[in-house]
């Protein structure tokens, strides 16, 4: 049990998809996925746009599928890819803001003003004393 209030399997679900975008190739496929849409594209033209091809893209796009990121599709002769899991990944930000200044008494949570700034402070916490820090 994590002091977040989540169960384990979340931690651990959250962890591990976290890990499969721990890597920056991974990362551009993913956003490149999902700036294509629910169509998705041919894996050779992923892997243009990317500029990750062969053996490594086919690595990299297993991770993701196995992590439930991406989805792939044999379409004749070629194989498609695509972002499928946008809930998914609106979950795992809302995990990562879950208890966003929950330790702070002068900040609203999921305020996007009191948030915005400084890590040590947020804008509207940071203009209120003339910008001085914590």
């Amino acid at each position: 049990m994590v002091g977040n209030g989540l169960d384990s399997l979340a931690v651990e679900d959250a962890a591990s998809t976290f890990a499969a975008l721990g890597s920056e190739q991974r990362l551009a496929v993913l956003q490149e996925l999902v700036r294509t849409g629910p169509k998705g594209l041919p894996i050779g033209a992923l892997g243009e746009r990317c500029g990750v091809t062969g053996s490594t893209l086919t690595h990299h796009v297993r991770i993701l599928s196995q992590a439930g990121l991406v989805h792939r599709v044999k379409r004749g002769r070629s194989i498609i890819c695509a972002a499928v899991a946008y809930p998914k990944v609106q979950a795992l930000s809302a995990y990562l803001l879950a208890e966003c200044c929950i330790d702070r008494a002068d900040c609203c949570a999921h305020d996007s003003a009191c948030c915005a700034g400084t890590p040590e402070r947020g804008a509207a916490g940071a203009a209120a004393d003339g910008g001085a820090g914590p």
